[in-house]
């Protein structure tokens, strides 16, 4: 079971690393993708009459989207280096949880902003706020057993 263990946070780290490194080549990219997202069709209609405002609006918001994503990478690798040392039922450790919620509010509010422009990210924006309340009430969970483990370790 240690083995798993051992080899299961070491496939995350090597995840968030690729992950991370993608939204970094992701930086460069963003302009010519959200162009080309622009310019696609959909069955609601075309997208012909977004202004230059409105252009820049939508990478604005991407290039929101895409610093909070890496934000909450970085924390989640934080977390990873936590697990792995042991350190998990710690203030810390919920701290990084609680980072990692409020990332996904804000990613819930930018893609509510996209929705205007692009009807599905407001399905993006839904689950990103079901994300950050899933991860609120983890982080509520591993609080309550730190408050215990901290009294238990007292106790002894």
């Amino acid at each position: 079971m240690q083995t798993y263990k051992k080899y299961s946070i070491t496939i995350s780290f090597v995840l968030c690393v690729i992950f991370f490194i993608a939204c970094v080549a992701g930086l460069f990219i963003l302009p010519t993708l959200c162009e080309m997202l622009i310019n696609v069709g959909d069955n609601i209609g075309s997208r012909d009459t977004i202004t230059e405002t409105g252009r820049t609006f939508v990478l604005i918001l991407a290039y929101l989207i895409l610093i909070d994503i890496m934000l909450a990478v970085t924390l989640l690798f934080m977390l990873l280096r936590r697990v792995k040392s042991g350190l998990v039922f710690t203030s810390e450790s919920t701290s990084l949880i609680l980072g990692i919620s409020i990332c996904c509010f804000v990613l819930c509010l930018t893609f509510a902003g996209l929705g205007f422009y692009f009807q599905l990210a407001l399905i993006v924006s839904f689950a990103a706020i079901f994300l950050g309340i899933t991860l609120h009430v983890v982080k509520n969970v591993i609080e309550e057993a730190t408050a215990i483990k901290l009294e238990n370790d007292m106790t002894i």
